[in-house]
């Protein structure tokens, strides 16, 4: 299935690098070909989950920063094509990892507005994203992804809550914003991470009052100790076994989704 573009979304904290870094496992395993994943949370976080550490000045934030700051200083003549060079920043900025390419979005430094180049930058990730057959987004923890219309091209979108309030809230929230900005998605997945089974009903309970038939539930992934010593001492979750039990929830879940 070509050009395939999975997105995770939900509140921060809930688990999304975490399932995007899973869900990776499975494509690899499956011997998924032309992987791309973009990670647009300005933190970095799917390089850390992948043991991969990625300096500043080596993200497209880094670059855009140093371009902008060419742009306002002059440095730049006025008939230089500004399109052209940020095409070229994003493909630099493409780590080649053995079975996928990387995009980390870094963090916008400075003052000034980044209009221009947002708007560039988008129309040239959508592009790149078209030559991959599949492509992984871990969205910021934020709305703001979807407010500037940057998911429009998502096939699938997967929310990731896990059992509180808030991240329920952020569900319902981001929901409301793709009926407000008319973002059409195949389909929208529910995933509850670290959801007690005696709370699981919660969750279920949420997505039929949603009334709306392309939202679904995509399953529930338990807390895993060895997950969990990964992301708070480093390591690489895609070299987990392959028996985790979480990682086998994991599986059975995604393969809903390919």
């Amino acid at each position: 299935m070509k050009n395939r573009v999975i997105a995770f979304a939900g509140k921060g904290g809930v688990g999304k690098t975490t399932s995007l870094a899973l869900f990776l496992k499975y494509l690899l395993e499956r011997n998924n070909k032309d992987i791309l994943v973009i990670d647009s949370d300005p933190d970095a976080n799917v390089a850390d989950v992948i043991g991969h550490e990625v300096q500043f000045c080596d993200t497209i934030g880094g670059k855009m920063k140093v371009l902008k700051d060419k742009i306002q200083s002059m440095k730049l003549s006025p008939n230089t094509p500004k399109g052209q060079l940020i095409e070229s920043d994003v493909y630099n900025c493409l780590i080649e990892m053995d079975d996928f390419d990387l995009l980390e979005m870094g963090r916008q430094e400075g003052e000034g507005c980044y209009c221009f180049i947002n708007d560039v930058l988008k129309k040239v990730i959508d592009t790149l994203s078209k030559n991959y057959d599949i492509t992984l987004l871990d969205s910021p923890a934020g709305l703001e992804h979807f407010a500037r219309k940057t998911g429009r091209n998502v096939t699938d979108l997967i929310i990731v809550s896990d059992p509180s309030k808030m991240a329920l809230h952020t569900l319902k929230r981001i929901l409301e914003i793709t009926d407000e900005l008319q973002l059409k998605f195949e389909t929208i997945w529910v995933l509850g991470n670290r959801f007690p089974e005696d709370l699981q009903m919660i969750l279920e309970k949420e997505i039929i009052e949603t009334n709306r038939e392309n939202v679904k539930l995509l399953g529930f992934i338990s807390g895993n100790d060895e997950i969990a010593k990964i992301n708070l001492t480093g390591g690489n979750l895609l070299e987990i076994s392959s028996q985790n039990t979480s990682y086998l929830q994991a599986k059975e879940i995604f393969s809903k989704v390919i």
